[in-house]
Parts: C-alpha cells; structure tokens; sequence
C-alpha cells in the first residue's frame, strides 16, 4: 500500500516532452549546444557520463532509480545540467524525487511535468513553504519549476512558480 504503481502512461510521452524542450531550449540559448537523452529506461549514455564533472561522479553509484530525462546545455568551461521528471500527476513525493536528483546532478534546469493539472494544493504548499522548491545551493540563475503538459495540444499550458522561459534571468 501506498507504492506507485507504473501505469505506462508517462513513458509515452518522454519523447515528445523531450522534443518539446529541446525546441524551447535551443530557440532561447541559440548559441549554446543542448543535449537531452531519456534516461529513464535507457540509463545514461557514455556522452551524459563524460559530461558530468570527475568530482561527482559518485553519484551513480546512489541512484536506484534515474531521472526521467536528463541532459546538459554545454557553456564555455562546464555543462550546466537539466533534468525532467514526467508524472501523470503531481504528488509531495514526486516532488522531493524530482530535488534529490536536482541536487545530486547540481542541475541548473529543473523541471517535473504533469499530464494533469498542477494540484492547486501543491501550488499553495510550495508558495507557502519556499524551500520545498528551492535549496541553499540556488542561485538567481537556477530553477525548479513545475509544469502542466497538455497531451491534447501537445504543449505546456502552465507552470508554477512562473514560466522559466520568460524569465530573462535564467538564461544568463
């Protein structure tokens, strides 16, 4: 009781939420190289492994379990990294799953996507207790967001706590 139970339904749409961002990325960083794999049933590539710094490495050695979609968006001397965790719903729990692999890959895009509706209850939790989204690593230049995916219109519809991509911010 209480274990999730894998219905099949978000690994559906892993490509097309992957190509989605993808788009969004490279259109917003031109002249930066993104690179984004599904990592979620095929592990993590030999090209995803070599971008992650010789000093962290030891976190594949704690992963039971990997992020949905994880990729990097390479800068001149690092690879600022992304991860994207997809549910058919959001719940507290996907929630910190979603930050424990944010934290472990110091990720400076973070994204967990809903095929339903944000859970008003989530929104007014995460607005009311800051540091369910956030951690002290942040910076003004990071991001956790949370986001609702439209299977019908194949697009996001709404993100909370705002739009990453209208936020000039964080992508300096």
């Amino acid at each position: 009781m209480g274990k999730k139970i894998k219905t099949g339904i978000e690994e559906k749409y892993y490509e097309l939420i992957k190509a989605k961002l993808e788009g969004i990325l490279k259109s917003r960083l031109a002249e930066k190289p993104v690179y984004l794999e599904i990592t979620a049933s095929m592990g993590f590539s030999p090209k995803l492994k070599q971008a992650v710094p010789n000093h962290r490495e030891i976190i594949f050695s704690f992963l039971t379990k990997k992020p949905d979609i994880t990729g990097f968006v390479s800068d001149k001397y690092s690879n600022d990294f992304l991860i994207a965790e997809v549910k058919q719903k959001i719940t507290i729990n996907d929630i910190y799953q979603t930050k424990m692999y944010k934290e472990l890959f110091d990720a400076k895009y973070t994204f967990l996507i809903s095929l339903q509706p944000i859970p008003e209850e989530i929104k007014r939790l995460c607005k009311n207790t800051f540091n369910i989204l956030h951690s002290d690593q942040d910076s003004i230049y990071r991001f956790f967001v949370l986001g609702h995916f439209d299977s019908e219109r194949n697009d996001f519809i709404d993100w909370f706590e705002e739009n990453p991509f209208e936020k000039e911010t964080y992508w300096k």
